[in-house]
């Protein structure tokens, strides 16, 4: 059998079960360390509280999918649980079955609460309700809100449940659910699929800092219509449009907490090729997530260490040894944000606390200062373009923040047969990691060493910057790979 842990905020919270060895406390489960190996067997329930963006539950849920580990419920999971427009469309499938519930009066009253634990419920004639939650939203526990408007069921508001919350009768349940679902395969649902050779590409026309200029984006239709795919622009508000297209690529600077992942999402589930994919954008999006990964899999990344919200009375002892200046980084900022070069203890315990406001980790890293950072686009598991992003005149970083209007350095871009060797090979090795979608490797050359800053889904591809050496080539390049997955998509579905 897997081997099975099962976190949660504290200890005491399992007071009313037996004991086991497989009990974890967040905190102590989020300091382990992996020694650089993958733990693909064991599987993680998390049972903590905290499961919004950034607090310590999502923490536990991040790390588990860092470390290899199959860890329930998902941070997609998490992250669709989160957001009202992302359940709806993970539970439209639910409406005939609330129709059949309602013709055979097992529905009563004009609202109702049914609390799930492992896809089981307590209230009788409810059970295929109970599963059909689970098997869309795999959380351990959960509460559904449904009430009736105008002679119809709906469901009103779906989230996690405490396990601190539940009666005696609801834990008896719990633990028998448990039991059965910890000997069951785990599965992911399938999306539906529809094809066709239209695709849609994503922009905002009033971006400051987008991912592609207005000479990029002519360029991609030109490639794409050259290809016999027709490309349209589309906004946010198109999102309803969406099942119209085979195909989306997204040329809006991505984030979780933002409408790019939520239509990310939305056209995997219509079945449409997506670039970038919401997992890439998960994945990528957070620095810690990253931190874990990379270390997990040997890729060569800046030495440092995860600090907890915890830790903030510790630090001192926790900042023995360690040699200024360092990089504190927030998980999930851009464009060079979120980022603090610590100079002193008692800055890092001054900055720690301010950015410990909005999440409950953080990563201290090592400083390397360099003149330029390699950005490596790699496409579908090839080298697509090589350049080095320069320091702003005067600053440490590529973007410099600190004068009110942004700044950033020059660029040089190179034939990828020209980049050092050890450049290209930790680059491909950590996009390895994410997927197969279009990336971008940041990475610092200090003497013979490489290391790996960061890997970024929806890089930049701009006309007479990324497409210096291959020119309209580049563009062409993305178009032929979109091609090639609705082909496969066409063929797969017959």
């Amino acid at each position: 059998m897997s081997p099975l842990r099962i976190v949660v905020d504290r200890v005491s919270d399992w007071r009313p079960y037996y004991p086991t060895d497989d009990l974890i406390a967040a905190a102590d489960y989020l300091a382990q360390g992996t020694n650089g190996e993958q733990d693909a067997t064991t599987h993680v329930i998390n049972l903590c509280s905290g499961l919004d963006y950034l607090e310590t539950g999502y923490y536990v849920s991040l790390l588990a999918q860092a470390r290899g580990q199959r860890v329930l419920p998902s941070v997609e999971t998490l992250n669709q649980l989160s957001r009202k427009a992302l359940v709806d469309l993970q539970l439209e499938s639910l409406t005939p079955l609330m129709d059949e519930l309602a013709r055979r009066g097992a529905l009563e009253g004009d609202a109702f609460t049914l609390r799930v634990m492992f896809g089981e419920c307590l209230e009788e004639g409810l059970g295929k309700l109970a599963r059909r939650l689970f098997e869309r939203l795999p959380c351990p526990l959960l509460e559904a809100r449904f009430q009736r408007r105008q002679g119809l069921w709906r469901l009103a508001r779906l989230k996690p449940l405490a396990l601190t919350s539940l009666n005696t009768e609801e834990q008896d349940l719990f633990a028998a659910s448990l039991n059965r679902h910890s000997r069951k395969v785990w599965r992911t649902p399938k999306a539906r699929r529809r094809y066709r050779y239209d695709l849609a590409m994503l922009v905002d026309p009033k971006e400051a800092l987008p991912p592609s200029n207005k000479s990029a984006i002519k360029q991609f239709i030109r490639a794409g219509r050259r290809l016999g795919i027709d490309v349209s622009l589309i906004t946010k508000r198109d999102e309803g449009r969406l099942a119209e297209f085979d195909a989306l690529f997204i040329r809006e600077t991505t984030s979780l907490d933002h409408h790019t992942y939520r239509m990310a999402k939305r056209a995997e589930h219509e079945g449409l090729v997506v670039i970038d994919d919401p997992r890439s954008i998960l994945r990528c999006t957070n620095k810690v997530y990253l931190h874990e990964l990379l270390n997990t899999k040997g890729v060569p990344a800046p030495g440092g260490m995860l600090l907890y919200r915890d830790d903030l009375k510790r630090l001192p002892q926790k900042a023995e040894g360690l040699q200024f200046p360092m990089v504190l980084k927030v998980p999930d900022g851009a464009f060079s944000r979120g980022v603090v070069k610590i100079q002193s203890v008692e800055q890092l315990i001054q900055e720690a606390e301010r950015l410990f406001q909005s999440s409950a980790l953080l990563l201290l890293q090592e400083w390397l200062p360099t003149e330029f950072d390699w950005r490596i686009g790699v496409l579908d598991g090839e080298v697509l373009f090589a350049s080095r992003y320069y320091m702003a005149r005067g600053h440490w970083q590529i973007y410099d923040h600190s004068r009110g209007k942004t700044r950033s350095g020059g660029f040089t871009t190179h034939d990828p047969k020209d980049v050092p060797r050890p450049v290209v090979k930790a680059a491909l090795k950590a996009t390895r990691l994410i997927g197969d979608g279009l990336y971008g490797v940041d990475l610092k050359q200090i003497g013979e060493r490489v290391v790996v800053i960061e890997v970024n889904d929806n890089p930049n591809l701009d006309a007479g910057v990324e497409d210096v050496v291959l020119g309209p080539r580049l563009y062409s390049k993305v178009m032929e790979v979109f091609l090639a997955r609705m082909e496969a998509h066409r063929r797969h579905t017959g």
